[in-house]
């Protein structure tokens, strides 16, 4: 038996001319209601623990035990300063993403954002880069499990066929580790939210476990000859990386697509996006540190899973090498199985203001998770992440992130000149410096991502402005509410419809009792 959020409403056509129906916001109040009510059937169990381990789950491990093997050729010794650029460009959004999360707890994350300070259109546009960042990030990390699975087989002597490790166009047919990885973490995450947190808490420490293992052991073999000359590729090879590391630390706002599951959302959501932006950027640096000086920069190009091999080296032992190949399956099935959930929660988000279908907003009474929505997401992923390559998918990931976050960036300056007055848990320090730099970063960056990237860019959103006249305008709450409704709909504050709401937090037991 699934539940519908009350707040879907179908009508025969749009009441509203379509500009002004692209700039009409979502109240706040309405937000916080949606999010509050009992009939999203959706469980707050999550404290700042599992909130920051989302987070990190979703983000840890995707540059280095995927990724970095790519941008050291591009960046030479100097990865270790794209780390950087990348990760400040990051925590200028993150903290954007602490401001927002404090003053509006609800899930969606920045397409939440955006449509309470920017009006549908823009949040449709934000949340269609969210739907390609995410989809496309899960098949990207997926399709990385391969070359450590291959690794695995050849410790025991065994030979995995190319045709079944790799997509076409890298000289397979079907990329079936992928297919696997992305599958299993569907089928936990339709086994309910409080039990994937806990796999999740349990994977994130072992992988944590896994890189720290792999820098003492890297750093034995230390050579700082192998930073100079430290930029041979110039400033511009350590930008060009930065845009493709970037990648790397996408996920960090997983925790702000949990607001409806958080116990104390506007407490700890911004507290766990800082909290895991210190720790993951902290780790990165230190691991490209160590491979670095572990290998000449020029060693890496055309390396697959570059750390693996780099232990073998070091070591001349192939159960080192073995270890840490399991610990990075096991960081590829933690960051798969977050952001696959990210994904679910911003697609029920959008369902529930009803600019995609409502079965993505339908949620099982018995599981507490939005099953049709999750085996709909994980199957289209896994065919992605069977059949296209691991460098087309990431460049398409970081430029809908990065516009993303940069419209989030703009949300936060927009909110404050709108609604100085809205309780915040969090404040942009430098404001409004800090998110303008956030933006100029994530501007510079994308500016430097290649021309075929920026074509399926431009086609994604042509897409996505077919679907949003062809449904999305039609069957949108927000448009269907009358200007009486309107006006009486942003007329309490946030606050007060938390309170009211909140009353009915759901419960395992309400959920069923609602049936």
């Amino acid at each position: 038996m699934t539940m519908t959020p009350t707040a879907q409403q179908q009508r025969s056509g749009p009441a509203l001319r379509l500009g002004h129906q692209l700039t009409r916001r979502k109240p706040l109040q309405q937000m916080v209601r949606d999010s509050d009510t009992a009939s999203t059937g959706l469980i707050r169990s999550f404290g700042l623990l599992q909130l920051t381990m989302i987070s990190v789950g979703a983000t840890l491990g995707t540059g280095i035990f995927v990724v970095l093997g790519d941008a050291v050729p591009i960046a030479g010794p100097a990865v270790w300063i794209s780390f950087v650029v990348a990760g400040v460009a990051a925590m200028l959004s993150a903290l954007s993403y602490a401001e927002m999360a404090g003053a509006v707890p609800v899930s969606g994350s920045s397409y939440s954002y955006t449509y309470a300070t920017m009006g549908e259109g823009l949040a449709w546009i934000c949340g269609w880069c969210l739907l390609l960042e995410y989809a496309v990030s899960v098949a990207a990390i997926a399709v990385g499990a391969g070359e450590y699975l291959t690794e695995i087989a050849t410790t025991f002597g065994v030979t995995l066929p190319e045709a079944l490790i790799q997509p076409p166009g890298d000289g397979g047919v079907f990329n079936v580790p992928a297919v696997a990885v992305v599958l299993l973490a569907t089928v936990l995450l339709i086994r309910g939210a409080r039990e994937s947190a806990l796999v999740n808490t349990v994977l994130v420490v072992l992988k944590i476990v896994v890189l720290l293992f792999f820098v003492l052991v890297a750093f034995t073999a230390f050579d700082s000859r192998n930073f100079a000359p430290l930029l041979p590729m110039g400033s511009a090879g350590v930008t060009a990386a930065a845009s493709r590391l970037f990648f790397s630390y996408i996920g960090f706002d997983a925790a702000s697509t949990a607001g409806d599951e958080a116990r104390n959302p506007q407490r700890d959501l911004p507290r766990a996006i800082i909290l895991s932006m210190a720790l993951i950027t902290s780790l990165y640096i230190l691991v490209a540190l160590a491979a670095v000086g572990a290998r000449p920069w020029g060693w890496f190009d055309g390396q697959e899973a570059a750390l693996v091999r780099i232990l073998q080296e070091v070591t001349g032992s192939s159960w080192m090498s073995l270890v840490f190949a399991v610990g990075a399956v096991i960081a590829i099935v933690s960051i798969v199985l977050v952001v696959l959930y990210g994904q679910t929660r911003i697609l029920m988000a959008m369902s529930r203001d009803g600019l995609v279908p409502p079965v993505f907003g339908r949620v099982s009474a018995r599981t507490g998770t939005p099953v049709a929505n999750t085996l709909i997401t994980g199957g289209v992923i896994a065919a992605a992440a069977g059949l296209v390559p691991l460098g087309e998918l990431a460049d398409a990931t970081s430029i809908g992130t990065l516009f993303a976050f940069s419209l989030v960036s703009l949300a936060v300056i927009d909110l404050r000149r709108r609604r100085p007055d809205l309780p915040r848990t969090f404040r942009v320090p430098l404001f409004p410096l800090t998110p303008i730099l956030a933006v100029t970063m994530c501007v510079l960056l994308m500016v430097n991502l290649g021309g075929s990237t920026w074509v399926v860019f431009v086609l994604w959103m042509a897409l996505g402005a077919a679907v949003y006249l062809g449904y999305g305008r039609r069957h949108s709450t927000v448009a269907a509410m009358t200007d009486d409704e309107y006006v009486e709909a942003s007329a309490s504050s946030p606050t007060d419809a938390a309170a009211s709401a909140g009353a009915r937090t759901p419960t395992r037991e309400t959920v069923k009792d609602d049936q």
